[in-house]
């Protein structure tokens, strides 16, 4: 039975790295089956569809990517909206900053998924203190850490040799011996690149 997460990112029609290393090899989905999931879905065609298409997908893959609720990135948006600067990258940032998200940033996780299951199993630590939220907003100079009996276990196995080679954004430091990272700042605008499927998911909402 093909697993689900690949389903979601045939769907989308790119790549969600929402499993991790099998994302990177031969053996992912996108490579061997690139086509929309279902009996028939190589003699689909991905359309551009109209506007409020184009706006429902954008949001669909920016849920998935994060592995947020509906009610959840609904409030994001919401919140992104009212609040004073750019609706775009406010939103961009709410997501960035969720302390699943910087697990994985850091190289700590090799996707969202496992970084998402470390913090809700107590795994991980911000400043020597547990924290299992996984939509916890973190801030600068707090201290992303993971457990000692962890560090020490199979899941973490070789991951200090992984992180000497891992590219971590310029808003996050990373410790690869101490298998930590620092919160330097938040994202700038150049951090999160482009903003436009953000102002998709606005316009949806604006709706």
């Amino acid at each position: 039975m093909a697993d689900p997460r690949c389903k979601k990112c045939r769907r989308a029609g790119e790549k969600l790295f929402l499993k991790g290393d099998r994302c990177f090899s031969p053996k992912c989905a996108m490579v061997k089956r690139p086509n929309p999931p279902g009996i028939h879905g190589k003699s689909k065609r991905r359309r551009g569809g109209s506007e409020y298409g184009k706006q429902l997908s954008e949001k669909q893959r920016m849920k998935r990517i994060y592995g947020v609720s509906e009610r959840q990135f609904k409030n994001y948006v919401k919140d992104a909206m009212t609040a004073s600067g750019d609706t775009r990258e406010i939103l961009l940032r709410k997501l960035e900053m969720r302390l699943d998200n910087v697990v994985f940033r850091l190289g700590l996780a090799r996707s969202r998924t496992m970084a998402r299951q470390l913090v809700n199993h107590g795994h991980i630590l911000i400043n020597g203190k547990k924290v299992s939220i996984p939509s916890y907003q973190v801030r600068k100079d707090q201290v992303i850490s993971v457990k000692t009996k962890i560090k020490e276990s199979i899941l973490m196995k070789d991951l200090s040799i992984i992180l000497k080679k891992h590219e971590t954004p310029a808003w996050l430091a990373l410790e690869n011996e101490r298998i930590e990272g620092k919160i330097l700042g938040i994202p700038s605008a150049d951090d999160l690149g482009d903003l436009s499927p953000a102002g998709l998911v606005a316009e949806f909402y604006s709706r």
